[in-house]
């Protein structure tokens, strides 16, 4: 066991600094940053202060170092627009976003998990047809457009929900549901697959032989196998929540750390992307990380591969 976790973590280590060159990089090649943070009017010798004052005239690979020295004490310096210190910010937006992307993982996990239990074991039944139609559409259908749909349903006509804002728990109820929509399908359709190979194997079909009950078959014996790749992708579709919440937050003007990020996009803000692109896929990275260790502990099979 402990081989595997050493195993997957040097994989995560290699991914964290590939990701973090990557980062680095990609802003830089959007362009000149000293004649972007000085405007299109500055002369050359201001751009030049500039290049110098924030070390851009330094070779690329010295940057680099002293950019991700600073980054792994959490100092990823000053905005240029919000003209405040980036981790402030970050820290102050970061628990809107995790807040919504948990909610909607668990309405996810919640609906998923039961639905696509019922869909294998009604397999060709109508159930089955509607669980996977659901799926259908949920991958087919934007998570901006369903957004949009649910506030002109619930917040324009029926008046039940707020449209906007993240100050009550009301305003996060459209905003999960729209996430989890987005994730619901393919958490259904791992765990009907994984429920339709167990109860075909032969421990079931021995288990059922004995006689015992339905459900202690189902819930005892065939779920806890089934679930085991669902606990994988439930840790990356919050990922996918996380990088996916900049979208949904603009829909419904919630301040998180996604709307944070398209601010920045938006104004050139190149401390902040750089913190939120390079927080976000660390999130994203350890939450793989956990997901190999609980599959490894719920699985023996895994760790002796």
């Amino acid at each position: 066991m402990l081989i595997h976790i050493l195993h997957r973590l040097a994989i995560a280590l290699c991914v964290a600094v590939t990701v973090s060159i990557v980062s680095f990089l990609l802003l830089h090649l959007s362009g000149d940053l000293a004649t972007a943070i000085a405007g299109s009017e500055a002369s050359a010798a201001q751009v030049e202060a500039i290049r110098v004052q924030l070390g851009l005239d330094r070779p690329m690979l010295s940057q680099y170092l002293d950019w991700l020295g600073r980054a792994v004490q959490l100092d990823f310096g000053r905005s240029f627009y919000f003209q405040a210190d980036v981790m402030q910010l970050i820290a102050e937006r970061l628990p809107i976003t995790m807040k919504l992307g948990s909610i909607a993982l668990l309405l996810a996990t919640v609906v998923a998990i039961p639905l696509g239990v019922l869909a294998a074991i009604y397999r060709d039944t109508w159930l089955d047809r509607i669980a996977l139609a659901l799926a259908v559409v949920g991958q087919a259908m934007p998570s901006f457009w369903f957004g949009l749909g649910l506030i002109l349903i619930f917040s324009v006509t029926l008046h039940w929900l707020p449209v906007a804002g993240n100050e009550r728990w009301e305003n996060f109820v459209l905003p999960a549901i729209a996430l989890a929509y987005y994730a619901m399908p393919a958490m259904m359709r791992l765990t009907r697959a994984g429920m339709l190979e167990v109860l075909g194997s032969d421990y079931i079909r021995t288990a059922r032989a004995k006689g015992l009950a339905k459900n202690k078959v189902i819930f005892k014996h065939a779920l806890r196998n089934a679930v085991i790749p669902v606990v994988a992708l439930a840790a990356v579709e919050l990922g996918f929540m996380l990088g996916g919440s900049v979208v949904i937050e603009s829909v419904y003007s919630m301040q998180g750390l996604g709307q944070l990020a398209w601010d920045a996009i938006s104004r050139n803000d190149y401390p902040v992307v750089q913190a939120v692109v390079l927080i976000i896929a660390m999130f994203y990275i350890g939450l793989t990380f956990l997901a190999d260790v609980i599959n490894a502990l719920l699985d023996p099979r895994i760790r002796i591969r």
